[in-house]
């Protein structure tokens, strides 16, 4: 089997998950944890990360990460290999201790940010291992709701910016949002990689495409990304959703800018101009609203997937 594609830029963001060897613990205990945690912060200051969100299960953990430089495998051969040398000499034991390469995502950050972070908060939930995320001391998930806890090395203003300003206010929108996920009313964000490789917009994987792939003579790893459609312009999609919507509809503006994120690989600065001068930092609060809406107003579902099936068929102009 060909080895995954790695796609290595600064500033990329990733959904990394590393198990197990034949999905045995990997752990033996807190201190064993403790360290890890230790090979995280190291790697922050080291390798210039940004932690946005961790989970360490039993058998393996999850990071959700950004990087200030195309250095995502050397950060992760320092964390994996640090930590196994370390738990082979505390455990008299030797050997790979890690299933083989990591599992690295590259994921379109304003799309999925918050949402991933939700899936990683619940993955102990999910597991049995508790009934509430704040009941699994091994988790990102005080850093977000309790500030007093929050380890330095933890970046928690990304996410937490896409739910408001105020951080207080912003950590209650936040729980509000994570708790929605306790009800089984949303889908898995991870259902949307395609070959595992990347998650995100067609106009974003299009971009990674153009960028990173197309130099590259063998794609077997990225079949999906080959057969990309082409991107509708902006003015298209804008067109597509009033007429469907029509100019009064409250979530007109909304649903539009989440389309030409989805769809066109414009800038959310770029998106913001066209859609009168919104703010950067309103856009991404605008996809991250329509995100957490999505999972409990099933009209604008309906309305968002008749769209969707319309702004598919359009061809860049």
């Amino acid at each position: 089997m060909a080895r995954p594609l790695r796609i290595q830029y600064a500033g990329a963001f990733y959904h990394v998950t590393s198990r197990g060897n034949e999905q045995r613990a990997i752990f033996s205990g807190i201190r064993d944890r403790q360290k890890l945690c230790s090979f995280f912060s190291e790697a922050v200051v080291r390798y210039g990360l940004s932690i946005h969100a961790y989970c360490l299960m039993d058998n393996h953990y999850h990071l959700l990460l950004e990087t200030s430089e195309p250095n995502l495998a050397q950060a992760l051969h320092y964390i994996n290999g640090g930590y196994t040398g370390y738990y082979n000499r505390a455990n008299e034991r030797s050997g790979h201790l890690f299933q083989g390469r990591y599992r690295a995502i590259l994921v379109e950050k304003d799309a999925y940010a918050a949402t991933l972070s939700r899936y990683i908060h619940l993955n102990p939930c999910r597991a049995n291992l508790c009934k509430r995320p704040e009941e699994y001391l091994w988790s990102s998930y005080f850093g977000y709701v309790r500030p007093e806890r929050r380890p330095s090395w933890l970046e928690t203003s990304l996410i937490l910016g896409y739910f408001g300003y105020a951080e207080m206010d912003a950590i209650r929108r936040y729980i509000t949002f994570v708790e929605e996920g306790l009800k089984g009313e949303v889908t898995d964000p991870l259902r949307g990689t395609i070959s595992g490789v990347v998650l995100g917009s067609n106009g974003f994987v299009d971009w990674v495409k153009e960028r990173f792939v197309g130099g590259i003579k063998e794609t077997r790893d990225l079949p999906a990304v080959r057969q990309l459609r082409p991107r509708p312009s902006v003015q298209r999609i804008m067109e597509t959703v009033e007429g469907i919507l029509g100019k009064e509809d409250v979530w007109l503006r909304d649903i539009s800018i989440w389309f030409c994120h989805r769809y066109t690989g414009k800038t959310l600065k770029e998106i913001g101009e066209v859609h009168g001068g919104v703010r950067v930092s309103a856009v991404s609060q605008v996809i991250g609203r329509l995100y957490r809406r999505m999972g409990v107003d099933k009209k604008l579902e309906q309305n968002i997937s008749k769209i969707d099936k319309e702004v598919a068929r359009l061809s860049t102009v």
